[in-house]
């Protein structure tokens, strides 16, 4: 990555750190596919973990502080990340406006995912994440120009009906809540969409230092936001964990911040990587490990196993996830 670096001042020239032996930050030069799945599988048990803990602090503070002492991280992590990597032209996007909008994307994913954590366990929130294949079906015609064949229809049926039951609105104890994480789907497609048709040269530490810039302004703008208006609507107000700006600042709150903060870039770090270094075909159905992860954590944590209709639904949606990118990997296969 030879465009991207600045020369390590001299007294830094001699010292040598463990992760730079791993070569994580400069571009892929073989595919290593064993390397891949194995980088895989950290990324999607450390975001399992990380999501599994944002939940068990939503008592204990709110969406603004947590995304706002998380981002903070984020932002220091990379930065020395970038400069004991070869400097800090690493942290600079070359195009701007196509990572801003991709971090956009994922600000409001992280809004969506979470804001409902209080009220669901964590394997309906992953479950309603892991509709994002769906949704990226859907959106690639309009937005890559793909074409959407039988396989994919059928997928998205079934994908959908997964997610029905995983929600099922038809029972008494539904929530529109319940919905938060599947229209989290909706803009984590939107994110990766992004990444394929303009962000797939970035590095991927300029990408987690934008996404972390961006995710401060939005934790402060809705931390002083709601210090100066509360509101007071009865079906907000019964959910503080978004509608509370600042509540007081704990120890045991900041120290959780800066775990997720590693989490959330070793995660997206590894996964970033794999997905270089490996055919995505290959990958893509390895993803859905983390609904695996999810279930594990939140029978660790919380003492909750999944109920048969979420285990149901989620089997579909994996099913459903699986025949995309296996239908995705023949296609290309062809060209």
């Amino acid at each position: 990555m030879a465009d991207w670096q600045l020369n390590l001042p001299k007294k830094f020239s001699a010292v040598r750190f463990p992760f730079m032996s791993l070569k994580l930050f400069s571009h892929a030069q073989e595919d290593r596919p064993l390397l891949a799945i194995v980088l895989l599988l950290i990324a999607t048990f450390s975001l399992a973990l990380q999501d599994s803990l944002m939940k068990l602090m939503a008592s204990e503070t709110s969406f603004w502080q947590i995304q706002t002492l998380r981002a903070l991280g984020n932002i220091a992590i990379s930065v020395l990340l970038a400069w004991f990597s070869g400097g800090l032209m690493l942290l600079r996007p070359r195009n701007r406006n196509g990572v801003l909008l991709r971090s956009a994307f994922l600000a409001i994913t992280m809004f969506l995912f979470f804001s409902g954590a209080p009220l669901l366990s964590i394997t309906e929130m992953a479950a309603g994440l892991y509709t994002y294949p769906i949704f990226v079906c859907l959106l690639a015609g309009p937005v890559l120009g793909e074409h959407i064949g039988l396989w994919r229809m059928a997928s998205i049926v079934i994908g959908s009906v997964g997610a029905l039951i995983v929600i099922s609105p038809w029972k008494d104890g539904f929530n529109v809540v319940q919905l938060l994480p599947v229209s989290a789907g909706f803009f984590f497609a939107c994110n990766l969409l992004t990444l394929r048709r303009v962000c797939r040269h970035e590095s991927t530490l300029a990408l987690s230092f934008v996404a972390g810039i961006i995710f401060l302004a939005v934790g402060l703008s809705g931390a002083t936001l709601l210090s100066l208006w509360q509101p007071t609507s009865p079906g907000l107000s019964a959910m503080p964990y978004v509608t509370v700006g600042w509540p007081e600042l704990t120890w045991l709150v900041a120290g959780f911040a800066l775990l997720a903060s590693a989490l959330n870039l070793t995660g997206n770090i590894c996964m970033t990587r794999a997905y270089q270094t490996a055919d995505a075909s290959l990958l893509a159905p390895l993803d859905f490990v983390y609904l695996i992860f999810a279930a594990f954590w939140g029978r660790l944590i919380f003492n909750q196993w999944p109920s048969t209709d979420t285990v149901a639904g989620m089997m579909l949606i994996i099913f459903a996830g699986v025949t995309i990118a296996l239908r995705e990997h023949r296609l290309k296969a062809k060209k």
